[in-house]
């Protein structure tokens, strides 16, 4: 049985994420995990969870081999605030929970952040901050989409920040297509640089 690989994404539904947004979202998963089944070690190790978070948290897809995913649809309310504090603080959960870990655990995860915001949950997510760096993520990345969103706020949390101007289904496909290819570049060497993005995706500095 080979080593899992553990990915975690964690997604923005809020209410501004409704409508166009959110379709362009499920379709940039679906050309992620066609890209990702192309791929035999990822096929083979690769498990994926999604959790969404609102005004609440919801584990959409729990941590479940890529050979046996049924991706969901990401749906949004109609209004609903940025809890991103509370979504990380169910990672971590997730995390301590799922992490098989010794000589024969698990390899170091991923954990993907997209956010059209900035957190609703001021304190909740400075008070998060240091747990998440506390888990054994390999690398987090997180994705500001859109102009409304705070990239300042996440680079409280992470060094890899990127930025999306459109939130168009043809950037969301992109961006999760280059999810795909950091997923498949981490899991064959620990540590590995960030594969170079499309011109649609801006690294921020």
């Amino acid at each position: 049985m080979s080593q899992r690989f553990p990915v975690y994404l964690l997604l923005d539904t809020s209410g501004s994420m409704r409508g166009e947004p959110i379709t362009s979202v499920n379709i940039g998963l679906r050309a992620m995990m066609a890209s990702l089944r192309q791929q035999h070690h990822a096929l083979e190790s690769v498990y994926l969870s999604i959790v969404t978070f609102d005004s609440l948290i919801k584990e959409v897809l729990p941590l479940t081999a890529l050979k046996n995913l049924v991706l969901p649809d990401i749906v949004c309310p109609e209004s609903g605030a940025t809890f991103l504090g509370e979504g990380l603080a169910h990672i971590c959960q997730k995390v301590d929970k799922e992490l098989r870990v010794g000589s024969s655990g698990d390899a170091q995860p991923l954990l993907f952040i997209m956010t059209d915001g900035k957190p609703s949950d001021t304190l909740a997510y400075s008070e998060v901050l240091d747990e998440v760096k506390r888990r054994p993520f390999a690398k987090i990345i997180a994705c500001a989409a859109g102009h409304k969103a705070d990239a300042t706020a996440l680079q409280r949390l992470t060094d890899t920040v990127v930025s999306l101007d459109t939130m168009d289904s043809s950037t969301f496909s992109q961006f999760f297509q280059w999810v795909s290819a950091t997923v498949s570049a981490n899991q064959q060497t620990s540590n590995s640089a960030l594969p170079p993005p499309p011109a649609e995706i801006n690294i921020v500095i």
